[in-house]
């Protein structure tokens, strides 16, 4: 008997297969195999403590950054709604007073 993966949203072992899709009968959640790898390969961003960014979060600035054609973003700078992005500098947001910007999350700790 094949062992079935316990369901993503509520971690219940009572998952059943119903034609392609799997179901948790606790709390209703339906998935294919494909939504289970996608989930596992899904983009993880940490602060530079170690905490899990997610899109929305706020965040500040721990160090002084020089901005090319532009002045200093000073330590402590707070920065509200980030959005996660995939590459190098993987934070977009808009920083008041400064406009849009990219920032590394081994810059930034979150609120």
């Amino acid at each position: 008997m094949a062992t079935l993966p316990n369901c993503p949203k509520c971690g219940e072992a009572y998952t059943y297969e119903d034609g392609h899709m799997y179901i948790c009968p606790m709390c209703a959640h339906e998935w294919t195999a494909a939504d289970a790898e996608s989930e596992a390969t899904a983009l993880v961003v940490r602060d530079a403590n170690g905490n899990v960014l997610q899109d929305g979060d706020s965040v500040t600035i721990i160090k002084d950054l020089k901005v090319k054609g532009a002045s200093v973003l000073k330590q402590g700078t707070r920065v509200k709604n980030i959005r996660l992005v995939d590459g190098d500098h993987n934070i977009d947001c808009k920083i008041d007073g400064f406009g849009a910007m990219a920032l590394k999350s081994e810059f930034v700790k979150k609120l």
